[in-house]
């Protein structure tokens, strides 16, 4: 391995990748109510975009309902808007500075539309991993311009690269099959 060259990096960028795909697939409910479903909602507060469990605390009363406390009362709408715009399916119902929020049934129907935002998310991570592999070869033609690496390590390189993008976004898909599965059979 040439010193001029760190595919160590791009393996932790891609695995980055990985762990965002993750966290984003684990917020699509499969049934039961769960805090991590609000997870990818963000509300513009206080001059920039902020995860929700920054503004507020979020529970889980009952199996299929949640509840929203909001800590500064002057956010109220602003939560509310970022929950109902979130393409998560909930409608917040608005009670002081506390929202409920009923989770509704998962029909076919609604199990169709959590698939297809997770292919989503999926379809995201792939191209922050495309993204990586861009960086990667661009920075394998930089090395080799400069001199730095020959022609024949980067080609082997770049061969390395390729087949670890194949191996990442072979990863997201199983994950998202898995997924998949488990949305469709709840």
């Amino acid at each position: 391995m040439s010193e001029g060259y760190d595919l160590k990096e791009l393996k932790r960028r891609m695995d980055g990748a990985i762990a965002a795909f993750k966290s984003d697939i684990a917020s699509l409910r499969t049934g039961r109510a769960s805090a991590n479903i609000l997870d990818p909602v963000t509300i513009e507060a206080y001059g920039s975009r902020m995860p929700l469990n920054q503004v507020a605390n979020i529970t889980v009363p009952e199996p299929r309902m949640l509840t929203v406390s909001v800590w500064d009362k002057s956010m109220v709408s602003a939560v509310e808007r970022a929950i109902r715009e979130s393409n998560l399916g909930l409608n917040p119902i608005v009670d002081g500075q506390n929202l409920r929020i009923p989770l509704p049934e998962l029909n076919e129907e609604r199990r169709r539309s959590l698939v297809k935002v997770a292919h989503e998310y999926a379809e995201k991570a792939k191209v922050a991993i495309r993204h990586v592999r861009r960086d990667g070869m661009d920075g394998l033609k930089k090395a080799e311009k400069d001199g730095v690496i020959g022609q024949d390590e980067s080609r082997s390189l770049s061969e390395r690269v390729q087949k670890m993008t194949d191996e990442t976004i072979s990863e997201i898909d199983r994950l998202l099959a898995d997924k998949e599965k488990e949305i469709m059979q709840v």
